[in-house]
């Protein structure tokens, strides 16, 4: 499966059906390679991945990510086994541990420890199948789970990163594997209300320890992560300004070693206009 340069990232329980089709033809139709969607506390993952596809001609269809412990191994690999079976093979299966919110307070599940989770999880997905029927991808941060995106999978599908970031993960997967990242955009020129959105977007993240950590590591601190995001992390996190400040920082991604990056329009409540407007702008980027 190949993977195109450019996605779109977008938090699809928002929408109703008639939405999330209208978002699959906007995509489309400004010639993205892939459209991701996420699984928190809404859409079934692979139930969703199955409308997409259904909507769409060509898109690959990405979760970003699935949570393994929303589904065994044999369910998550079946799933993913039909949806290209039925969708001409146009499916990538995005995983991740999720956090403890979601599997403990959610779920009602005991949250392990992450990478012998994820490791054991991918064993028993790729039991006596085939590595090209296999088309999955981790949500790797830290260092030792990009190690496991490179044994272990296609790539990874690193969320709330920086160029920094990506640069590191590049060096740990190596040349051929997919690194595909995630970056929130908005078009708007008053720092105000840039960052206004921006911390808004962020800050359901922002109690999260994953995430926590991983900015820590990147070198930013307690007090940049405080009352909602200093502005030099929101900035860093969500790119802001004119059509052609935002298309710099999207090819910083690339110039560190990005095979992919998704855009995720981030926009007020609703304005949807807007987020299609965004789409079209980063389309050649």
């Amino acid at each position: 499966m190949k993977l195109g340069r450019l996605g779109v990232w977008y938090s699809t329980d928002k929408l109703d059906g008639a939405g999330l089709a209208d978002l699959v033809r906007t995509v489309e139709k400004n010639g993205y390679s892939a459209l991701w969607y996420p699984e928190s506390r809404g859409y079934e993952s692979m139930s969703l991945g199955d409308y997409l596809l259904s909507k769409s001609e060509k898109l690959t269809i990405g979760s970003s990510i699935a949570n393994i412990y929303a589904r065994d191994p044999y369910a998550a690999r079946r799933g993913m086994v039909s949806l290209n079976g039925l969708h001409g093979g146009r499916f990538i299966l995005g995983l991740g541990v999720s956090h403890i919110p979601m599997v403990e307070g959610l779920r009602g599940g005991r949250y392990d420890k992450p990478l012998g989770t994820m490791r054991a999880y991918l064993d028993a997905l790729h039991k006596d199948l085939p590595a090209e029927e296999a088309p999955v991808v981790l949500a790797a941060l830290g260092p030792k789970m990009l190690e496991l995106s490179a044994e272990k999978s296609m790539g990874a599908v690193p969320y709330n990163v920086t160029p920094n970031h990506t640069a590191k993960a590049a060096k740990i997967l190596g040349p051929k594997k997919v690194l595909a990242v995630e970056q929130k955009v908005t078009v708007e020129a008053d720092p105000a209300k840039a960052r206004a959105l921006g911390r808004k977007e962020l800050s359901r993240y922002m109690v999260l320890p994953n995430y926590r950590n991983n900015w820590l590591r990147e070198g930013f601190s307690e007090t940049d992560l405080a009352n909602g995001g200093s502005d030099k992390f929101i900035d860093a996190m969500c790119l802001w300004g004119d059509v052609p400040t935002i298309k710099k920082g999207l090819r910083a991604h690339f110039d560190a070693g990005a095979t992919h990056v998704a855009v995720q329009p981030v926009h007020a409540d609703g304005d949807f206009a807007a987020r299609d407007r965004m789409l079209a702008a980063f389309a050649d980027t």
